[in-house]
C-alpha cells in the first residue's frame, strides 16, 4: 500500500514538471549566478562578468552567485580589488578583475567595509560585524586588531590616511567615529555623531581633510584630522532647495583636483568646484522623484564625463550632465558600486547586490 502511494506522488510530481508548474525556468537560473562584480572596456557599452576565482587544481571557482557587501581599490595599483561579499568572505584580484582569490583564513563572513593602506599595499584592513581585522602580509593572514563591547555593532565605513599611514580612522553604526594613530594598536573615539555614518572620505589632496557623511544629519567635515567638527550647512541647505532629500548615496573627490566634490543623493546629483561653498545641481533625465542613484564614479581626466547607476540603470554623460544615455545593467541585480580606472578610464567596474 505504502509503495503505491509513493509511486502515485511520484508520477504527479513529474507530471507537474514536465507541464512547467513547479519548474525553474531558464531566466530565473541565470539571475542565480549574476552577482559579483562587471568589468567595462568601453565606458558601459558592453560589459562582462568577472568572477573566476584561480585555482591550482581543476577548473576555475566562481563567486557570480554572491551579492556585494563592500568594495575597494588599491589607490597604488589599479589592478588590485577587494571585493566584501555578504556571508561568503574576502575576494581579491591583482589583474583587473581577470582572476580572483580567495582570503580563505579570513573565513565567511560579510564583509561589510574595506581599506588597503596606500604606502604599504599588503596592509589591508576590514570590518566584520563589531570587529576589524588586519592583514600585513597581502591577505594571507589575518589578526583581529578591534573588537566593540556592543555585539550588535557594524563597522560600516574604514579609511587610512594616505600621508599618515598610522592613522585609521572606522565608523560604527552606533554613530561614533573612532580612529587609531597607531595602524590600529590602540584605538580611540573622536567623535559621536548620534546618527548612523555611511561614509568616511580622506581628501585624497589633504589628509587632515576629513568628511562623514551620516544617514539623517547630512555631510560633516573636519580641517584637522577629526579633532573638530563642522556640519556642511550650505550642502544641507542645497539639499532642501532642490528637494533632493538627505539620503546620500556616494561623495566622490577628485586626486589633483582640489576643491572638487562629486555627491549623489536617492534622487539627485550635486557638484561643488569650492570646497562644498557652492553646489550646482546636476540635471537628470528622470525627475528627481523617480532617480534611485546607488553609487557614482566619474572620468579624472575629464571632469565632465559623469557616470551613475541605479538598480537597473547605468547613465553617462559625456557633457558634464547636460545630455545623458542610458545602458541597461548587465545584471538582474542592482548596480551599489562604480570605479574607474584612473590611468585608463574607459575601464570601469561594477558591483552589484
Amino acid at each position: 500500500m505504502f509503495r503505491n502511494v509513493k509511486f502515485i506522488i511520484f508520477m504527479i510530481l513529474l507530471s507537474l514538471s514536465v507541464s512547467g508548474c513547479v519548474s525553474v525556468n531558464s531566466n530565473q537560473k541565470q539571475n542565480l549566478y549574476d552577482g559579483g562584480v562587471f568589468r567595462t572596456n568601453d565606458q558601459g557599452t558592453t560589459w562582462q562578468q568577472k568572477v573566476l576565482i584561480s585555482s591550482v587544481k581543476g577548473a576555475p571557482g566562481s563567486f557570480g552567485g554572491l551579492n556585494l557587501a563592500s568594495m575597494a581599490n588599491d589607490p597604488s595599483d589599479v589592478d588590485t580589488f577587494y571585493f566584501g561579499s555578504v556571508n561568503n568572505g574576502l575576494f581579491y584580484t591583482y589583474d583587473g578583475a581577470e582572476s580572483w582569490q580567495t582570503a580563505k583564513s579570513l573565513g565567511l563572513k560579510t564583509i561589510h567595509s574595506i581599506a588597503v593602506d596606500e604606502k604599504e599595499h599588503c596592509n589591508i584592513f576590514v570590518g566584520a560585524g563589531n570587529r576589524i581585522y588586519k592583514t600585513k602580509d597581502c591577505s594571507r593572514s589575518w589578526q583581529e586588531i578591534y573588537y566593540d563591547n556592543e555585539t550588535t555593532a557594524v563597522i560600516d565605513s574604514l579609511v587610512v590616511d594616505h600621508y599618515d599611514n598610522n592613522n585609521v580612522y572606522a565608523a560604527i553604526s552606533r554613530g561614533d567615529l573612532i580612529k587609531s594613530y597607531d595602524g590600529g594598536e590602540n584605538w580611540q573615539t573622536l567623535n559621536r555623531f548620534g546618527d548612523r555614518i555611511k561614509q568616511v572620505i580622506i581628501d585624497p589632496n589633504d589628509s587632515r581633510i576629513v568628511y562623514v557623511v551620516t544617514t539623517n544629519k547630512g555631510v560633516f567635515r573636519s580641517m584637522d584630522g577629526g579633532a573638530t567638527w563642522l556640519v556642511m550647512e550650505v550642502l544641507n541647505e542645497t539639499l532642501k532647495a532642490e528637494e533632493l532629500g538627505i539620503d546620500i548615496r556616494d561623495f566622490l573627490l577628485v586626486d589633483g583636483q582640489p576643491g572638487t566634490i562629486f555627491l549623489a543623493t536617492y534622487y539627485g546629483l550635486l557638484r561643488s568646484m569650492d570646497a562644498g561653498e557652492s553646489w550646482d545641481n546636476i540635471e537628470l533625465i528622470l525627475p528627481s522623484t523617480k532617480a534611485t542613484i546607488n553609487a557614482i564614479t566619474i572620468n579624472p581626466q575629464d571632469l565632465n564625463q559623469i557616470f551613475y547607476v541605479t538598480n537597473t540603470t547605468f547613465y553617462r554623460s559625456s557633457d558634464g550632465g547636460q545630455t545623458w544615455s542610458t545602458l541597461k545593467l548587465p545584471s538582474t541585480r542592482a548596480g551599489v558600486e562604480l570605479f574607474t580606472n584612473p590611468k585608463q578610464p574607459n575601464i570601469m567596474y561594477l558591483g552589484v547586490k
